[in-house]
């Protein structure tokens, strides 16, 4: 244990100590700032673009009756489409041709291509306008239709043991992907950070030294969980700062202020269950899949040829992190949804699906089990093969090559 200690003590204090961690933490939360900065500012109103829109309307039925917005304006000339297309000379005009028969295709014509959210703004004016004349030949009085128009809003609530308690469906989504992401790409990064450390001691034969006094078991426990402790270390800075500096940079913007509280209350009394859920499940993710790329950096002698082992590996990551964000969220009880958050392999992503949804305790029992279990066996079979690849050179490593290892005799 006192070996394991020591080659943590040294895989931790020796990338903390670097001046790329130093300069990423820093850096990061820093440039998630920026980045949200900008695209507020890219969003504000006052640049966008006029757009001219130049109305044909053959039919008669729509001219005059388009109500300008803040950045399209309508005008009606008088003269033929092919006139008014041969006069557009800015890009950000346009000349919308309407048939007299209403069965003939309406065309929108510009210097370039136009944006799907313009089209669609004009295309949703001219259905209220076709809707409204509809209307009005029926005898029908759209004055009191509008004014008798309701506007529901739908508050949604858990009924619970300690009675009703408010959901919010928009902030658990964007919990549960977040969660769900922010765990596919970290177990990316400081996985790759095992797996590259690994090949690096193998082919500077430091390794060497470095078996002859402790037990390749050992050495590659020592390194996930060094490099766990370094990752655990930056998440935690990165939050910290990202607060720190979202309170002093939002102080005196009260929108952004307001959103992070109003988003925060939103999620209710759960945030610190789902928190810690999200630290076992990142933790145990990274434990498991680390001691796999620990394996694939023990079996070669260069990064380049990690791919072949790689892919099958985070395959099942990569499928459940697409499924998360296009289908799970929307069924997060289902048959598939249960099992995925069961199999340790895909369970951290399915599962921060799942949590928000309040998941039955029985079954985060059994995944958070399997998860433990899981790790425990894959770090077994990737210790049989870091035993014998790390000390292997030279020799093109397969599958076959690999199973020989994990069979190999101490």
């Amino acid at each position: 244990m006192d070996k394991i200690l020591l080659i943590i003590h040294r895989e931790y204090f020796t990338r903390v100590r670097k001046r790329s961690f130093i300069i990423m933490t820093l850096l990061v939360p820093a440039l998630f700032a920026a980045m949200f900065a900008i695209i507020a500012l890219v969003a504000n109103d006052k640049d966008q673009t006029m757009h001219i829109v130049n109305v044909i309307d053959n039919s008669g039925n729509f001219k005059g009756k388009f109500q300008d917005q803040k950045f399209v304006k309508y005008n009606y000339p008088h003269e033929s489409a092919a006139t008014a297309k041969a006069n557009l000379k800015d890009e950000s005009d346009l000349v919308l041709t309407i048939p007299a028969n209403p069965n003939d295709t309406v065309q929108l014509f510009a210097r370039k291509k136009t944006t799907l959210s313009l089209a669609d703004n004009i295309q949703g004016r001219m259905n209220e306008i076709a809707t409204g004349a509809s209307m009005v030949k029926a005898g029908i009085d759209t004055a009191r239709l509008h004014k008798i128009s309701s506007n529901i809003i739908i508050k949604s609530s858990e009924l619970t043991d300690s009675g009703e308690k408010s959901t919010n469906i928009g902030a658990l989504y964007t919990l549960g992907i977040a969660g769900a992401l922010i765990i596919y790409m970290s177990l990316f990064i400081y996985g790759a950070q095992v797996m590259r450390g690994v090949i690096e001691e193998k082919t500077s034969r430091i390794v060497e030294v470095i078996v002859s006094s402790v037990k390749p078991f050992q050495l590659m426990a020592g390194k996930i969980i060094g490099v766990g402790l370094v990752g655990i270390t930056q998440f935690v800075l990165w939050i910290t700062l990202s607060l720190a500096i979202s309170y002093f940079v939002g102080h005196n913007a009260s929108p952004m202020t307001g959103a992070l509280s109003s988003y925060i209350h939103a999620l209710g009394a759960n945030v610190g269950y789902e928190l810690g859920c999200f630290l076992f499940y990142w933790i145990t993710g990274f434990l498991f899949y680390s001691a796999l790329f620990a394996a694939v950096g023990s079996a070669v002698d260069s990064e380049t040829e990690t791919q072949q082992f790689m892919f099958p590996i985070t395959l099942p990551l990569l499928f459940t992190y697409v499924l998360s964000v296009s289908y799970l969220f929307m069924v997060p009880d289902s048959p598939l949804a249960f099992w995925l958050s069961m199999i340790p392999f895909t369970a951290p992503v399915a599962m921060m699906v799942r949590i928000p949804y309040n998941v039955p305790e029985w079954q985060l029992a059994v995944s958070m089990s399997l998860m433990v279990v899981g790790f425990i066996f894959t770090t077994y079979i990737a210790s049989r093969i870091y035993r014998v690849g790390i000390l292997m050179y030279g020799k093109k490593t397969s599958y076959k090559e690999l199973a020989k290892w994990f069979f190999y005799k101490e």
